[in-house]
């Protein structure tokens, strides 16, 4: 939980949250509506999540939109993302690459422009070179583990920490894990792992037939535990690096399927011919704990239900997202 004397401060703040439609976006939007900030929304998600905070429908790619929202802005969470599959990336990395280096450009330099003196900016645990544990000390300079995602973040990085030398900017940077919650992609072609499995689960899959043999381990950590971590780095900073966003908790393949049949019914099985993954990735989040205050508290059933009892009311709501793998 964050402190409300920290909460207290972003009241009447102007606040823009782009991506504020995508699952960690909403989750920052709710929680700065209800301590009054002016927040505004940009995303181009046929979709409005909280009526207290104005939606703008509209392109980051486009210069002259990322001035237009920034202008008379005191705060920034750069949230916007693309989020697909490791097929769907991998089959179509240009749909991914290019406008992700567009709209973080597009909205860093006109935060720039616009005197914003306080921005966080949303990166990934996939900027990481391959690591079982990942520590923001080790693993920075090797090539990151997902390409083109991997290589888009980590240029936004740069970018900042260029300001930082220029300008004396000091916005803040935070590497989420795998993160799910309400809120999350559930487009069966391009799903992660959590969504995609309930997708599959919901379709009447039987068994469920799950790659591997359950061992890799991963760390899943609550959308809602995220934001306030995001929230929590814009508020402290992050001393011109970044910090690791994750749950704490380590989580085997087969921890998971186990805890989601703990609340729903289903069948399963491994498919040993098929590969697993990585063997092991989890974060380390001392330096958050530490600098920011960063405290995750939900438990992966208790997320998980909550995340299922959404889907169960939204299925359809994918249809509504922009969908940046469709060639147009």
């Amino acid at each position: 939980m964050i402190k409300s004397k920290i909460l207290k401060s972003f009241t009447k703040k102007k606040v823009l949250v782009t991506g504020g439609t995508g699952m960690i976006g909403r989750e920052i939007v709710k929680i700065l509506c209800e301590v009054g900030s002016d927040v505004t929304i940009v995303s181009l998600d046929e979709i409005i999540i909280d009526n207290r905070a104005k939606h703008i429908n509209a392109d980051l790619t486009d210069f002259n939109v990322c001035k237009s929202v920034t202008d008379g802005i005191d705060y920034v969470f750069h949230i916007a993302g693309i989020k697909g599959s490791i097929e769907v990336t991998k089959s179509k990395p240009a749909n991914f690459f290019v406008p992700l280096l567009m709209f973080n450009t597009n909205i860093l330099e006109a935060s720039r422009i616009n005197g914003i003196k306080k921005l966080v900016y949303t990166s990934s645990i996939g900027a990481y070179s391959n690591a079982e544990v990942f520590i923001e000390t080790s693993n920075r300079e090797g090539f990151p583990m997902d390409t083109y995602p991997g290589w888009s973040k980590r240029m936004a990085e740069l970018q900042i920490k260029a300001y930082k030398e220029q300008y004396g900017l000091d916005w803040s940077v935070v590497r989420p894990c795998n993160v799910y919650g309400p809120g999350d992609n559930f487009d069966p072609h391009n799903a992660m792992v959590i969504p995609s499995l309930m997708m599959r689960i919901h379709r009447g899959e039987n068994p469920l037939v799950v790659w591997g043999d359950g061992s890799a381990i991963r760390d899943f950590a609550f959308n809602r535990d995220i934001a306030e971590g995001i929230i929590l780095a814009l508020h402290y900073g992050t001393r011109g690096d970044f910090v690791n966003l994750g749950s704490g908790k380590c989580v085997t393949i087969k921890e998971l399927i186990q805890t989601l049949q703990s609340f729903i019914d289903f069948n399963y099985k491994f498919d040993n011919s098929k590969p697993s993954g990585f063997h092991k990735r989890v974060m380390n989040i001392d330096r958050a704990r530490d600098w920011i205050n960063y405290n995750p508290t939900t438990l992966l059933v208790d997320g998980l239900i909550e995340t299922w009892n959404w889907f169960q009311k939204n299925q359809d709501e994918y249809l509504k997202r922009k969908n940046y793998f469709v060639d147009e």
